[in-house]
């Protein structure tokens, strides 16, 4: 029987994916050649960027559920005013989600057109 991943685990893997993307793309490792390379990976970005939302989204519903309970204590401060702050946060999450694929998509359209000229 295989073992679901916790949402720990996952968001884990996709921040080292994303520390595993930054050194892929480092000029000096030669792993993109083509336009399309960038177009391919610009795209997969944007994908990640487009899910981010439902997660944040889901993060918040989870934060209210753990406002109404009543049962959420805090190191200092009021529980009630952090899980607030969370919330509005995880909000502007969602925002700042929606901007960014918006313009790795415009980055997507930008490179869709081009080629690569062996003879240049």
């Amino acid at each position: 029987m295989q073992t679901i991943p916790s949402p720990q685990e996952l968001a884990d893997k996709a921040a080292e994916a994303v520390r595993d993307l930054n050194h892929a793309t480092q000029a000096a490792k030669g792993n993109l050649t083509y336009p399309g390379d960038a177009y391919e990976v610009v795209a997969s970005l944007k994908a990640l960027t487009q899910r981010l939302p439902q997660s944040f989204e889901q993060l918040s519903h989870f934060v209210e559920v753990l406002t109404e309970s009543g049962a959420v204590t805090a190191d200092y401060g009021e529980p009630d005013e952090h899980l607030a702050e969370a919330r509005s946060a995880l909000a502007s999450g969602v925002l700042v989600a929606q901007t960014l694929a918006e313009f790795l998509d415009h980055v997507h359209s930008s490179l869709a057109p081009l080629g690569y000229d062996a003879g240049a």
